[in-house]
């Protein structure tokens, strides 16, 4: 019995731990909600539009070991403020930098992505996935190059 209370305890504790989650956002992450239902999308309902110039960048030939950013430009089209709450990379070569704050309508910014070419070789393709308060509430980004040697 007591073997499966302290089995029981240390699960518990793991799963504790396990579920903290540090946001990069100085929002509050309560902040963050998409009014959209299971009945789909409702037109009346303020919302912010993430709107990119482009969503893909294609860095061209590279040389292994060059490290190079591109900054995807974006406005809130929308008519509610814009909050973006995570960009994650699809590998730990690539790494986004996103605005914190809330970006009112009509307003723009700068997601930069940086990549990392030392170990890669050929061509590469790598996604970052923009997480918001928008419809769909996530967005990608594409970032494309050639490394040779």
């Amino acid at each position: 019995m007591m073997k499966r209370l302290t089995i029981i305890l240390v699960l518990l504790t793991l799963a504790t731990v396990g579920c903290t989650h540090k946001n990069k956002s100085d929002v509050d992450v309560d902040l963050i909600n998409n009014p959209c239902s299971a009945e789909g999308y409702n037109e009346n309902v303020k919302m912010p539009v993430l709107s990119f110039d482009q969503n893909k960048h294609d860095f061209g030939r590279l040389t292994a070991g060059e490290n190079i950013a591109y900054s995807f430009h974006f406005r809130n089209t929308g008519n509610a403020d814009l909050i973006i709450s995570n960009c994650s990379a699809s590998c730990g070569c690539t790494v986004a930098d996103y605005p914190t704050g809330r970006i009112a309508p009509g307003a723009d910014g700068y997601i930069t992505v940086s990549f990392r070419s030392a170990g890669k070789s050929g061509q590469q393709y790598q996604e970052v996935t923009v997480v918001a308060n928008t419809q769909p509430a996530r967005n990608k980004l594409i970032i494309t190059a050639q490394v040779g040697m």
